[in-house]
């Protein structure tokens, strides 16, 4: 119980030095939106079809999702799926598949969650995507557009993230 405090410190820490870094004004990128990655909890996605909701309402169909779930040795592999074991004391992802998601340079990224969580916020912070997009009460720092709006209001979100991407040209 003692190491997961720790861990959890150290990557806080990690994860401020990286916000610190990537403090440099990002360009945005010019063309359409056609790839869209998804960050959430497992407790989200288990009851909202976040990936159908989302591209239905944005028109796209290149999404994927992954989703934080609790570790459990029981459970099995999922390339849908990562725990906080997955994440090392240095901040580095050790799962594959999510490290290559993580990597995929994807037109956007949507952190689909309103709870600070060092993991989902650092998974959101490496990731490689070109637009970074997420709820308001969330670190400030980590998205280009944040979205006031409760996590159980799907359709609510997507049309406003449809419409402030329709009104800088991303759609």
């Amino acid at each position: 119980m003692i190491f997961k405090g720790l861990k959890h410190t150290v990557l806080k820490n990690k994860f401020d030095a990286l916000i610190a870094q990537s403090e440099v004004c990002r360009a945005m990128p010019s063309h359409k939106i056609q790839s869209v990655g998804i960050i959430t909890f497992e407790e989200i996605s288990s009851k909202i079809d976040l990936q159908k909701e989302i591209e239905t309402i944005l028109g796209v169909r290149n999404t994927k999702i992954y989703s934080l779930r609790k570790f459990s040795k029981t459970d099995e592999f999922s390339y849908k799926h990562f725990t906080e074991n997955d994440i090392n004391w240095k901040g580095k992802f050790t799962q594959t598949s999510f490290q290559i998601f993580l990597e995929e340079p994807l037109d956007l990224i949507i952190g689909y969650f309103n709870t600070n969580n060092i993991f989902l916020e650092t998974a959101i912070l490496k990731s490689k995507a070109e637009f970074k997009v997420g709820f308001s009460d969330i670190n400030p720092h980590l998205y280009e557009i944040e979205i006031s709006e409760k996590v159980e209001n799907i359709v609510a979100f997507t049309s406003e993230l449809k419409r402030y991407l329709k009104i800088i040209n991303k759609l």
